[in-house]
């Protein structure tokens, strides 16, 4: 239940997909996460020195409101040049690209690598894949292991 003054949890199946959906790393619950996304970031040179948690919020946020209310078209690109951890779509599953490969994304976790395809659409805002180049490393589900 949503509190005055209170942060709302909300859960995922792991960070790349928290990522995905527009979220970043938690100052209050998790701080040290944060910073890193943060200085991450700050090496891209996309944001400032010392941007502000909203600030980050605000951009990744202005990213995701521009393409639901069709100002924006999501980015076609080619999954190779993204960075590991980011998320990507050929139609209507998701894909976590993770060393060089696909994997497929359910509810139930990740499905066995594949190739990479030569086209997709990219889900992970623009700055988020810019941490994650910059060597921001997320919180991956355990069936990625396996």
């Amino acid at each position: 239940m949503m509190q005055k003054g209170r942060y709302t949890e909300l859960f995922f199946m792991d960070e790349a997909t928290a990522l995905a959906a527009g979220h970043r790393p938690c100052y209050e619950c998790r701080y040290q996460d944060a910073k890193r996304f943060r200085a991450a970031l700050v090496a891209s040179g996309l944001v400032g020195s010392k941007p502000k948690a909203s600030e980050l919020s605000d951009a990744i946020a202005g990213e995701i409101q521009a393409i639901l209310n069709h100002k924006v078209d999501r980015e076609v690109i080619d999954p190779a040049s993204l960075p590991d951890g980011a998320m990507f779509t050929t139609g209507s599953t998701p894909f976590l690209k993770w060393q060089g490969t696909a994997h497929p994304w359910s509810f139930e976790g990740y499905g066995a690598r594949q190739a990479l395809p030569a086209q997709a659409v990219r889900l992970t805002p623009a700055l988020s894949c810019a941490a994650l180049e910059n060597g921001y490393e997320p919180h991956l589900h355990e069936s990625l292991a396996a």
